[in-house]
């Protein structure tokens, strides 16, 4: 079992999650400035941007969480600071990341979705890595599993997925690899496939929903209404629902605009 405490200095402990969603963020902005170089938009909006999504999207996706799991932390409400235990939900984060960049957006007359597009490969990056901060956690986890299936994977996923005397699927790794599938495609799509501005954006709602959907059937934590409904499926097939209908919407206005917003050069 790897131990979720990377650096133990003292009073001062730094954790392995609190490490890889850094590493998430420092990529995926890296990437944002990058992507929103080629689109012809400031990058230095990008890092001003960064600067109000991350703690926003970090603080609602801790607060969507114990809102679904509150019978947790109604008798120690202070380990609702203990993020870096897990307990980010990214639907929230997703919430909380759109709140404060449309708030950015709209003060600084900007175009949402030609940001969008340019935010959501870094944004399934993000998520596809932020998936092994869950995996140190032993959280995000599926149901038992054998050990026969389980041997088809490297010794290190299969050792921590040892939890209590059983393994269980690792359906962190399932959604990290749809996710770095959605990333692949996105980018590939902002760089030689985009014909209007949110497409991109489009595409990331309908591809990983399509994806949650699917592997939030496989796990054993899910968030829950009325202790029956996930939450998460609910949430994933409105986003592909959306995700379609703004798809067909705004490619039916360019088709009849006669305008092509091709792909940067």
């Amino acid at each position: 079992m790897i131990d979720p405490i990377a650096i133990s200095l003292g009073p001062l402990k730094i954790h392995w999650y609190g490490i890889i969603m850094g590493l998430a963020f420092f990529l995926g902005t890296y990437l944002a400035r990058y992507n929103s170089k080629r689109s012809g938009i400031d990058p230095d909006h990008v890092l001003n941007m960064v600067v109000l999504i991350i703690p926003a999207a970090i603080v609602c996706a801790r607060l969507y969480y114990v809102a679904f799991e509150w019978a947790q932390y109604k008798d120690n409400p202070l380990d609702i600071f203990a993020v870096w235990k897990g307990g980010l939900a990214i639907h929230g984060g997703l919430i909380g990341g759109v709140l404060a960049g449309t708030y950015y957006i709209r003060k600084h007359k900007l175009p949402f979705l030609r940001l969008a597009d340019v935010f959501m490969p870094s944004v399934i990056l993000g998520q596809a890595i932020g998936r092994w901060g869950n995996f140190i956690n032993q959280e995000a986890h599926g149901d038992v599993a054998s050990a026969e299936f389980m041997a088809k994977f490297p010794a290190f996923i299969r050792d921590q997925m040892f939890i209590g005397g059983q393994y269980y699927h690792p359906t962190f790794l399932y959604e990290s690899l749809w996710n770095l599938l959605v990333f692949g495609i996105l980018l590939f799509m902002l760089y030689r496939f985009k014909k209007f501005d949110g497409q991109v954006l489009f595409s990331y709602m309908i591809l990983y929903s399509i994806g949650r959907f699917f592997i939030e059937g496989m796990r054993t934590d899910s968030l829950l209404i009325a202790d029956t409904l996930r939450v998460a499926q609910l949430v994933s097939l409105s986003l592909i629902a959306l995700g379609a209908i703004l798809m067909l919407v705004f490619a039916r206005k360019s088709k009849q605009s006669g305008h092509s917003h091709n792909s940067m050069e």
